[in-house]
């Protein structure tokens, strides 16, 4: 019975058999092609932040096609002073030391025994180094390889031998192998004493000669650093108004050496004690034009001018009346805060976990905004209404800078890259905030689709090959139809013997 029933097929069903196993596979054999490129093209957006395809198409192809645009090239005289703001603010990607770094052994490894994560990556413990290594020696040293060496206990012993290191063998205990805040400020005590006394032995021979002025540089960097760190540890363990004190006199002693951005730590501890007139004066000294900003400043000073209107502030109220000029100088003092770094209200309205501070962070990045806010985010708590204040109006800065790569309002634009040094200086488990958030690139969503596409069509025919057929031949009828149409009209019109000369030809 099988027999004669195989033997019964006509040659017809045959072809139409191969027709469909072949339209199947066409399908199949797209929609895998298709769902390759969708992977690649995804996978090449989320490490690039760019399309593969359209980067192809405007790198290579539009040249070919004839597609440069002429007016860009005549033009690219007159654009040289925008590309330099350009590169000015790209440039603005350099990483900074963080003026309110923890302590490595008494909080960072502490967090790392509780969770067992890594708060610090490789690449921000290397800046570490290399900072150490910048400030806290010169060329005159000759015990450079003890620096090198794994063991601090070691390199103590050998600093206790030579007077000129003693102080930072002392640093780098305190920093890393003290296990304790107390344990580390005994620890910078000790460094004090050496370091105060490389100090006036260097002060008294710096002018005999170039050798001499860098040892007694690399001893003011190391004494500012330890006073520094005896003041952090003043203001950890409570000692907030001896903490301002001894900062006060370091910026007095020691007025050039911005580099340590002390006044970040001042600001702070004046905001712990609510001095806030206090406060209003530092910033009236370092919220200058013609100096650096950071995200302590600008938001500091949004918090003051917050501070006087947000205990009243209603929204509702001032939809209905308007604000006034004190809610308004508010309103423009955050939107400035926002337009410099665009990550730190979510950390303070808490719509984004926070985690422990890299020891470097990248200004106008997530990494800024997470050290700003993990020390700061009491100071707008203890504020009645500032955080309802920034809720209301923090997102009204996009408004005014539409385009924030391209232009920006009391700033350069934003850098393009911080996303990338964000996530070199910040944990793998943390999520790295992104701005402005980039949408999908068009070539991602047609290959899905066309991927979605090419396999529901292969289903379908190797499920109902019959009804597919029917589907298709209905589909290229509909698709001809005006063709056909045109073909009739123009034959109908032309005299059939010029037709048919035509077709000959």
């Amino acid at each position: 019975l099988a027999t004669q029933s195989w033997l019964g097929l006509t040659p017809l069903y045959f072809c139409r058999f191969a027709g469909v196993l072949q339209l199947t596979a066409c399908s199949m054999c797209v929609s895998f092609h298709s769902f390759l490129l969708q992977i690649f093209e995804w996978w090449y957006f989320r490490k690039y932040g760019t399309s593969f395809i359209e980067q192809v198409s405007v790198s290579h192809l539009r040249p070919l096609l004839g597609g440069v645009d002429n007016s860009s090239s005549n033009n690219s005289n007159t654009s040289n002073g925008d590309a330099d703001s350009s590169r000015q603010s790209v440039s603005e990607c350099k990483v900074w030391r963080n003026p309110l770094n923890l302590f490595r052994g008494a909080e960072y490894n502490r967090y790392t025994w509780v969770t067992g994560r890594e708060p610090l990556t490789y690449y921000d413990m290397n800046l570490s180094a290399q900072d150490h290594q910048t400030f806290f020696t010169c060329d005159s040293d000759h015990i450079r390889p003890a620096d090198a060496s794994k063991d601090p206990k070691h390199l103590l012993q050998i600093s206790v031998e030579h007077n000129t290191f003693c102080a930072t063998a002392y640093i780098l205990l305190a920093e890393e192998e003290a296990t304790t805040i107390v344990e580390a400020e005994k620890l910078f005590k000790q460094a004090l004493k050496v370091g105060e006394g490389c100090y006036r032995r260097s002060q008294q021979l710096q002018h005999h000669g170039s050798q001499y002025e860098a040892q007694h540089r690399r001893d003011t960097n190391v004494l500012v650093y330890i006073k520094r760190r005896l003041a952090m540890c003043s203001r950890k363990l409570g000692r907030t108004r001896e903490a301002v004190k001894m900062m006060r006199d370091l910026m007095k002693e020691f007025p050039l050496l911005s580099m340590f951005n002390i006044h970040e730590n001042l600001l702070e501890s004046l905001l712990e004690l609510q001095n806030y007139a206090d406060v209003q004066a530092v910033l009236a000294k370092y919220d200058d034009i013609s100096l650096p900003k950071s995200a302590t400043i600008c938001y500091t000073a949004a918090l003051l001018k917050a501070r006087a209107v947000s205990d009243k502030f209603s929204p509702e109220a001032a939809s209905r009346r308007g604000l006034s000029t004190a809610e308004m100088n508010a309103v423009e003092a955050i939107h400035r805060a926002v337009e410099f770094n665009p990550h730190v209200p979510k950390y303070l309205l808490e719509m984004k976990s926070l985690i422990l501070p890299p020891e470097h962070i990248l200004k106008r990045g997530d990494s800024e905004a997470i050290a700003y806010a993990f020390f700061h985010l009491q100071h707008w708590k203890r504020v009645e209404g500032a955080l309802n204040l920034l809720h209301c109006t923090w997102e009204g800065t996009f408004r005014m800078i539409p385009y924030p790569l391209e232009k920006g309002h009391l700033f350069y634009p934003y850098p393009i890259c911080t996303e990338t040094a964000d996530r070199e200086l910040l944990p793998m488990f943390h999520e790295v905030s992104v701005y402005p958030k980039k949408e999908l690139p068009f070539f991602i969503l047609f290959t899905a689709g066309l991927c979605s596409f090419t396999a529901m069509l292969a289903l379908l025919t190797h499920q109902f090959p019959e009804l597919m057929g029917v589907f298709a031949k209905a589909f290229l009828g509909t698709l001809f139809a005006p063709l056909n149409f045109i073909m009739e009209k123009v034959e109908s019109i032309l005299p059939s013997g010029l037709w048919h000369q035509l077709t000959r030809i």
